[in-house]
């Protein structure tokens, strides 16, 4: 009995070892992993914040991949490298933990020439070594550069020239810059630097590149006051509410008696409509399919044409003397209806959530439901007996509607030509610079989808210079250039305001606008053959 026991103490004490080492093992298990990537959180986010202030102090405009699109080395110690910074400015390129010292030796863009004391009128290349662009060719020897599987060769940030490592001579490195093929769009530093000695009253500091998302276009187009009077041209990068806000800001240039240095605007499409940049011949969209070598070229070929631009008044009834009208803008045009419905449903759709609405597709989509839901529900309809219409001051008789639409341009909806629908009856011509607004009918939601697949013709209610629109009773939907809001009784008024000076781009006329075209002119012989 007693052996018996005293056999079976070891035994047990060793089980509560193996018990112990289990449950350590299984806590290290779970422990130490937990430990690793808290660890590895908190140093990414030390990065992360070392990162920010190093990109906030810097001069060069730094921004962080996790995957660049192409081959890519190190610029400080040529290693390569999948993921880091680079500058979008001058092009370095560098791994993380090589940043700060790149920012700190190497130099970025120069806006505005560092000033010495001397008047200057030209200034050399800005080598950076490395990362050249694919399929370039050396200045010198006329070969390929940036085959080999390193840090190799140079590239001119300003100019664009690359040459060989082996090519590189004395002589090109303090050899003069031309600036390259886009010579008349690039503003040389030297001369900001020189304009700027000169105005000893009033000197400016334009040596940051400017951040919209941080500063109103007012203050970069200053520095057209700078330049030569009617010489200078703006790409406007967004949608049409993006033009129409740099639009805004020329017109505070006439205002301030600054005419002369007005520029000419041309536009990238990045929008959901893109009605605007359509009618000037920039195209529908942009997704990156063309260079932006490519895009350089078509501005400085476009042709300069005038935009009208109109006053947008609406006067709440009632409260003549009490409360200010709302004055809009427009360059596209105005609607109240099932148009202006949709516009403020996924207005209100993307208030709500902004994150959903960062695709074109996405946002079409939404329109596309929103449109389907009004041909069931017809939340607009007998719009005619709600409304008065006058153009030029002659009462229009209306038909029975569920809204109204008055253009300036010739496209809408995405991609519509409105005014002409399916091109099958005579009409006056339309145009953006005529003073004259094309007014027009829908039926509904499942009308205007039809005119937009032309499978049928709008209701056309006559061209104005001046339109006035009375709603009597009730709430409506109304729009100016996709800015939408519910709207009681009140009166419309809409008047012209001015011109704005505008690219237009020959090159990328579709097939929609040469047959309308085509069309136009037939219908015009006809009318001269028949005089």
């Amino acid at each position: 009995m007693a052996g018996t026991e005293g056999s079976s103490s070891p035994s047990s004490s060793s089980s509560v070892v193996a018990d112990w080492s289990l449950v350590f093992w299984t806590l290290c298990s779970v422990i130490v992993p937990v430990l690793i990537t808290l660890w590895c959180s908190f140093q990414r986010s030390r990065r992360q914040v070392l990162r920010r202030d190093i990109f906030r102090k810097s001069k060069h405009d730094w921004h962080y991949t996790d995957l660049f699109g192409q081959p890519s080395y190190c610029c400080v110690c040529a290693q390569h490298i999948l993921q880091g910074a680079f500058c979008s400015c001058c092009g370095l390129r560098v791994s993380e933990g090589c940043l700060k010292k790149a920012d700190q030796h190497f130099l970025c863009k120069e806006i505005m020439m560092r000033s010495d004391g001397r008047a200057r009128s030209s200034m050399p290349h800005h080598w950076i070594r490395g990362n050249v662009p694919l399929c370039s060719y050396c200045v010198v020897c006329k070969q390929q550069c940036g085959t080999q599987p390193k840090l190799c060769d140079y590239r001119c940030v300003w100019c664009q020239c690359t040459v060989h490592d082996d090519c590189m001579l004395d002589c090109l490195k303090i050899e003069e810059c031309t600036f390259g093929e886009f010579r008349d769009l690039i503003i040389p530093p030297y001369y900001l630097s020189t304009v700027n000695q000169l105005r000893k009253d009033k000197r400016t500091d334009y040596e940051k590149v400017f951040d919209l998302s941080k500063t109103t276009p007012a203050k970069a187009l200053q520095l057209c006051t700078l330049l030569p009077c009617n010489a200078v041209r703006v790409l406007v990068c967004g949608g049409d509410g993006t033009v129409g806000w740099v639009l805004d800001a020329i017109d505070e240039m006439k205002i301030k008696g600054q005419e002369r240095f007005i520029p000419q605007v041309a536009i990238l499409p990045l929008g959901t409509g893109n009605d605007l940049s359509n009618t000037l011949g920039w195209g529908a969209g942009y997704a990156g399919e063309v260079p932006v070598e490519q895009i350089l070229r078509n501005v400085m070929e476009a042709d300069g044409i005038k935009l009208d631009r109109w006053k947008v008044q609406v006067t709440n009834k009632g409260y003549y003397n009490l409360r200010k009208p709302k004055v809009f803008t427009m360059n596209n045009y105005f609607s109240i209806g099932p148009d202006a419905l949709m516009a403020l449903n996924f207005h209100a759709h993307r208030e709500k959530t902004p994150s959903l609405f960062s695709s074109r597709i996405i946002n079409k989509a939404v329109y596309f439901f929103y449109g389907t839901k009004d041909c069931l529900v017809q939340e607009c309809k007998d719009l005619n007996k709600k409304v008065e219409l006058e153009l030029d001051g002659e009462r229009i008789e209306l038909p029975n509607l569920e809204g109204i639409i008055v253009l300036n341009i010739g496209y809408w909806g995405g991609g519509c030509r409105l005014w002409e629908g399916m091109g099958d009856e005579p009409y006056p011509l339309a145009r953006h610079d005529d003073g004259l607004l094309e007014v027009v009918g829908v039926h509904g939601s499942f009308h205007c989808a039809q005119i937009q697949v032309k499978l049928a013709n709008p209701v056309r209610l006559g061209q104005a210079h001046t339109v006035r629109l009375i709603l009597k009773s009730s709430k409506m939907p109304m729009q100016v250039d996709g800015e939408p809001w519910a709207q009681g009784p009140c009166t419309v008024t809409i008047t012209h305001k001015t011109h704005a000076l505008m690219l237009y781009h020959s090159g990328e006329q579709t097939d929609d606008d040469a047959s309308s075209v085509s069309e136009q002119e037939h219908v015009r012989e006809q009318t001269d053959e028949d005089v």
